[in-house]
């Protein structure tokens, strides 16, 4: 049965009948997720979207679901989950499965790697029965889906192709998307990027289709991951104050307060189309164009096909391009590349030889003060990363990269580092008698990137249009703050924790990055916006903070309104229409140069 019809029958009726030997409940489609929360981060490599027990060591509310499986008899249950620490230690994300009210036998989340663990059997009698998660460790214990069967010895796919396709024939939904939407601009990505390209072009009267895999806005800047803006308005000031940050901590629940800013803001431009919770999974082109963007909600797996003449990729991690074939670059250029090098930091800036070095991921935390002692539990599997470090609050230096590891395809692995890393140095703070009192107040579990692919455009950014200066015909955002590269701090430091990074600053003035950087080289409708715009990875250094980022999407979202206006493609913009272009910039611009913030 199609899970999106399943949850429909769910919020139709208490309870769904299925007459089947054997069914296929996925966990994030439970219309009662509890404490549970729905990760979607590593979709491309899992499948699909899981539940996930993130309760800083305190176990979370159940989650639940209803189902009556009409055909009697004895069913074996199993679960696809993982240990996601594996060693001497007791795993650190256990977790049952309970039916009307009753734990099977075997407890979860035991076996390295995602796989099938036996849960046990059940005798179904033809009544209702309630499927309820318990979480036993408030520790990040991981549920993918729950498998029901008659058969004992079910061959179950353990992941890849053949998973994805078990997957289909057990939930019947055809091969395209049942839903066709059109519009002026499909812009998939919420962060500040896409955000503000989809105001940009709203504003100038496009119908406009904004994707987001998260239910609330803003990307690094949500309050889910809490990351406050940096960089300065640009021109596009009126439209960024709608959508920024004030300056709060990193991590801050301010965050909070800005999150309903944003989204009210957003919500208020009656030609954007919020689809919140739902990710993009493909991007069909042909002829070197895209013809449409499929979608899919993160927990009911409704799709949706999505076209339209022209397409923004604020992603992050450039999947619009990527699927559609667009040319793109990942790692550190070798230094004869470009010839950006800077002796004074060699080969940490600008190496001899190429490599898949990029800047790392961040999760941060935050604690309070409560009026007594407070308890955290033992973490022995978060000693091998945290060593004796010890910490009561996390900031943009916990960072976490691997030259062995990818930002994207490793994405998960290194989340996890992360989360053993802040929980280790936690321990290890609570064991001073002064941090008796303190508490965890939140952790972020969704990664805060700085950088993957980066799609190649008709200009790539580098290094040299910083320290050059370079002007150009059409500048479109600008910046002043320093190109920041990071790296880890053990590359230098071998004692150090390989969680914290160090910046290297360089600082030239102001400089500015043309609009033939925000449009795909190859795929002729694709603009990009945000850290996958076109650039080398030391050019990524300056401008990749949101502001900035946002300059980049409002700059795409005004270049869109003309591509409509004379039926053309990003790149005749900058061919046939530049001034016309330039002069839309400049009506924008409310101060010469913003105060940097």
């Amino acid at each position: 049965m199609n899970q999106f019809l399943f949850l429909f029958l769910l919020a139709l009726f208490p309870v769904t009948v299925f007459g089947q030997q054997d069914f296929l409940l996925e966990a994030e489609s439970f219309p009662t997720p509890g404490g549970w929360l729905t990760d979607q981060q590593f979709v491309e490599q899992m499948g699909s979207s899981y539940l996930i027990a993130h309760g800083s060591g305190q176990p979370v509310q159940d989650a639940s679901a209803e189902i009556k499986l009409s055909e009697k008899g004895l069913y074996h249950v199993w679960a696809r989950t993982k240990n996601w620490v594996p060693g001497n230690w007791e795993a650190p994300g256990r977790f049952l499965i309970e039916i009307n009210g009753k734990s099977l036998s075997n407890e979860l989340g035991l076996s390295p790697g995602w796989g099938w663990e036996y849960a046990g059997s059940i005798k179904n009698r033809g009544k209702t029965l309630r499927i309820s998660l318990r979480d036993l460790t408030g520790f990040d214990g991981r549920c993918d889906a729950i498998y029901f069967s008659q058969d004992r010895e079910a061959v179950l796919p353990d992941g890849g192709e053949a998973l994805a396709e078990w997957r289909k024939e057990k939930d019947g939904s055809p091969e395209a998307p049942e839903t066709n939407k059109a519009y002026d601009l499909v812009v998939t990505g919420g962060g500040i990027s896409g955000c503000a390209a989809a105001m940009a072009a709203a504003e100038r009267g496009l119908r406009v289709a904004l994707i987001h895999d998260r239910p609330v806005l803003g990307g690094n800047a949500s309050s889910e991951i809490r990351v406050h803006t940096l960089g300065i308005y640009g021109k596009f000031a009126r439209l960024l104050k709608l959508i920024d940050t004030e300056k709060y901590p990193n991590g801050h629940p301010d965050a909070i307060k800005d999150q309903q800013k944003r989204d009210d803001n957003m919500a208020s431009f009656p030609n954007i189309d919020l689809y919140l919770n739902w990710r993009a999974y493909d991007a069909v082109s042909a002829d070197n164009q895209i013809r449409h963007v499929d979608a899919r909600h993160t927990r009911t797996n409704e799709r949706i096909r999505f076209s339209a003449p022209l397409y923004v990729d604020a992603t992050g991690d450039g999947w619009i391009g990527y699927w559609a074939g667009a040319e793109f670059s990942y790692g550190r250029e070798s230094v004869d590349t470009y010839g950006e090098e800077w002796d004074k930091w060699g080969e940490v800036w600008s190496p001899e030889e190429a490599d898949n070095a990029v800047m790392g991921s961040s999760i941060l935390f935050q604690t309070r003060v409560a009026e007594k002692p407070v308890a955290f539990p033992e973490v022995p599997w978060a000693a091998p990363v945290a060593g004796e470090h010890a910490a009561v609050a996390g900031e943009w230096y916990w960072e976490f990269t691997r030259d062995d590891l990818h930002q994207i395809d490793d994405a998960e692995e290194i989340r996890d580092h992360l989360l053993r890393a802040i929980y280790g140095s936690y321990a290890n703070a609570k064991k001073l008698p002064e941090n008796a009192n303190y508490a965890i107040d939140w952790v972020g579990y969704l990664v805060g990137k700085r950088e993957s692919r980066r799609l190649v455009g008709d200009h790539i950014f580098t290094f040299n249009d910083v320290r050059n200066n370079t002007p150009f015909p059409d500048s479109v955002v600008q910046e002043i703050r320093a190109v920041d590269v990071h790296y880890q701090r053990n590359l230098l430091e071998e004692d150090t924790p390989d969680f914290l990074s160090e910046a290297l600053f360089y600082r030239n003035g102001v400089y500015f990055i043309p609009y033939r950087s925000l449009y795909s080289k190859n795929i002729s409708n694709l603009f990009m916006a945000g850290r996958n715009f076109s650039c080398s990875h030391i050019g990524l250094g300056g401008p990749r903070v949101m502001n900035t980022c946002g300059q980049m999407g409002a700059a795409v979202g005004f270049a869109a309104s003309l591509c409509k206006k004379y039926g053309v493609g990003p790149r005749a913009i900058y061919e046939v229409h530049l001034k016309e272009y330039m002069q839309l910039i400049e009506d924008q611009q409310e101060t010469q140069l913003p105060e940097k913030r």
